[in-house]
């Protein structure tokens, strides 16, 4: 289930206030394999087990969003932090 185009007009990042997109599929591939790799960490250090099957990303790139069932998790503990990738 994807995020609702009405929803996606309304969403701000909760730390930056910034819009928020859909990450790219070829994105979400890097961030899952990272995932894989056990690279990847939330904001609040803890490890990302589960791969993603969809995420929002901020407008300066820096911060990602994991969606569940269409459910978008925007929590700030919850973000993911782009400078922790490579190739990204």
């Amino acid at each position: 289930m994807s995020v609702d185009p009405k929803l996606l007009e309304i969403l701000r990042c909760p730390v930056t206030k910034q819009t928020v997109r859909l990450l790219s599929k070829d994105k979400l591939t890097v961030l899952n394999a990272a995932i894989a790799g056990g690279d990847v960490s939330y904001i609040d250090g803890s490890k990302i087990e589960a791969p993603l099957d969809e995420a929002l990303i901020t407008d300066n790139g820096r911060t990602v969003y994991r969606v569940d069932d269409g459910i978008p998790v925007m929590l700030e503990d919850m973000g993911i932090g782009t400078e922790q990738l490579t190739d990204f």
